[in-house]
């Protein structure tokens, strides 16, 4: 029996460069005739203050900026292949984010874990305002929380010496494998239970309510229009 197999590609892609990020994109639209499904899935956590290639707060460059431009660049072709699914991956912490206009790229004052929360919350109202503007195209948007994944994520988070056998225990027994964490983000990818969903967040599978201030449209409106000026997609 023949089963059909597909093709694994590998591109480099740095999303704490832009400059990166551009180069990725038209490599894809030149060697690629469509796209089905974009996962922003990349994510730094709580790393120490340091700056992208092009000068933003690491966490929000990567985390947001980053995936932000790539959408961008790659939404003709997501159109050209409608019907297609973007997929925005986020996290809980966003309820301990705030979208701080007056210093989104913590030159005032950083925080590890309020800046990683800043950034998860840019998620969801990226997601937020790219659902307005995806309306009537076949292209779909939705975010979701994966929970917490045995993953090298939280390599920058210092566990004292003597804990750490009682965090690896914990770790083993609280936290989902990587491929339970991934659940969602396949449910999202090619599940016909979500065709022409849009704007929602999941976590397990399931929709999820989200607070207030992820679904804020004037503040994910103003966030976007600030985010094209700081990736160079408008002056």
């Amino acid at each position: 029996m023949e089963t059909d197999t597909g093709e694994l590609v590998i591109q480099y892609l740095d999303l704490a460069s832009l400059t990166s990020v551009h180069r990725f994109c038209e490599n894809v639209t030149k060697e690629e005739s469509r796209i089905d499904v974009l996962i922003n899935n990349a994510g730094i956590y709580q790393c120490p203050y340091s700056k992208t290639e092009d000068g933003f707060e690491m966490q929000f460059g990567v985390n947001h900026l980053g995936h932000f431009l790539l959408t961008h660049l790659l939404m003709d072709l997501l159109m050209k292949s409608a019907p297609s699914r973007i997929i925005v991956v986020s996290s809980k912490l966003y309820k301990y984010g705030q979208i701080n206009f007056e210093d989104l790229n913590s030159d005032n004052s950083y925080d590890k874990a309020l800046a990683y929360g800043r950034s998860k919350l840019a998620n969801l109202l990226f997601t937020c305002e790219l659902a307005c503007k995806l309306k009537e195209t076949g292209v779909t948007v939705n975010a979701l929380t994966p929970g917490l994944v045995r993953t090298n994520l939280g390599r920058h988070v210092s566990i004292p010496l003597l804990a750490k056998p009682l965090f690896n225990m914990a770790s083993r027994v609280f936290f989902k494998s990587p491929e339970q964490g991934a659940q969602t983000s396949v449910y999202l990818a090619c599940s016909p239970g979500v065709e022409g969903v849009c704007g929602k967040c999941f976590a397990d599978c399931k929709e999820q309510s989200l607070l207030p201030k992820a679904t804020d449209e004037e503040v994910a409106r103003k966030l976007w229009d600030i985010s094209e000026v700081m990736v160079g997609l408008t002056t």
